[in-house]
């Protein structure tokens, strides 16, 4: 099956022609030009990313990337004109899992795309179910449950999720953390990590606060019920 992408821009010389090259990618692509009709794209076509402009009529970025906030497996890439660090933490805090500022290169796009698909269909043959505490993650079907609950998270908190859950007391800093989930460079740097940490934590609840530590100076490392 092919993968789906959305690509939702104001501008149609900037929305086309990225469509235009997924297209010869060989993945099938949406295009949209303002925001509400790139929500209405996300719920019914469930693309697999969205590359999504910030600033566009009807609804933000920013207001889409929230009215999203407990997808489990669409992943989004950000396209802004802007270049604050405040730009791209807002959009990290509103669910995004990677940011790119105009003009960019196409091929650093699809390669970004390409490695955000990668990271959502991750899978480990060893292993399928992390469990620590009443914290069960399905690595397989990328699923979370905290206390018999079930827990949306985006794929970007999963991945961080599992990578910590399944390196128990391992004390990860936040570059290593940057590059393995992120895997690559990326220009928010890593504040990213500590956003998403905060998130992650809030989603989870008490099992965040329990079994997630800060290692102060340092990173971040998972506990396991014996800790």
């Amino acid at each position: 099956m092919n993968k789906r992408i959305l690509v939702a821009d104001d501008e149609p010389g900037i929305a086309n022609p990225i469509s235009y090259a997924f297209r010869r990618e060989g993945y099938e692509v949406d295009t949209v030009y303002d925001g509400q009709a790139a929500l209405d794209s996300a719920l019914s076509f469930r693309p697999h990313v969205i590359v999504l402009d910030v600033m566009m009529p009807k609804l933000t970025g920013y207001e889409v990337c929230r009215k999203l906030e407990n997808r489990s497996d669409m992943g989004i890439i950000l396209l802004t004109v802007k270049n604050d660090i405040v730009d791209k933490i807002v959009g990290l805090e509103m669910g995004a899992d990677d940011y790119m500022t105009k003009p960019f290169d196409m091929r650093e796009l699809i390669a970004r795309v390409k490695a955000l698909l990668r990271r959502l269909e991750k899978k480990d043959p060893e292993m399928d179910t992390l469990k620590v505490g009443p914290l069960i993650v399905q690595l397989k079907l990328r699923t979370v449950t905290a206390d018999n609950e079930p827990v949306e998270l985006t794929p970007k908190e999963f991945d961080l999720l599992a990578l910590l859950l399944a390196h128990p007391s391992r004390v990860y800093t936040r570059d290593e953390l940057l590059d393995a989930v992120w895997g690559l460079e990326y220009a928010a740097g890593t504040r990213t990590v500590d956003i998403h940490m905060q998130r992650l934590r809030k989603k989870l609840g008490q099992s965040g606060q329990r079994y997630l530590q800060t290692v102060f100076g340092v990173g971040y490392k998972s506990i396991g019920d014996d800790q």
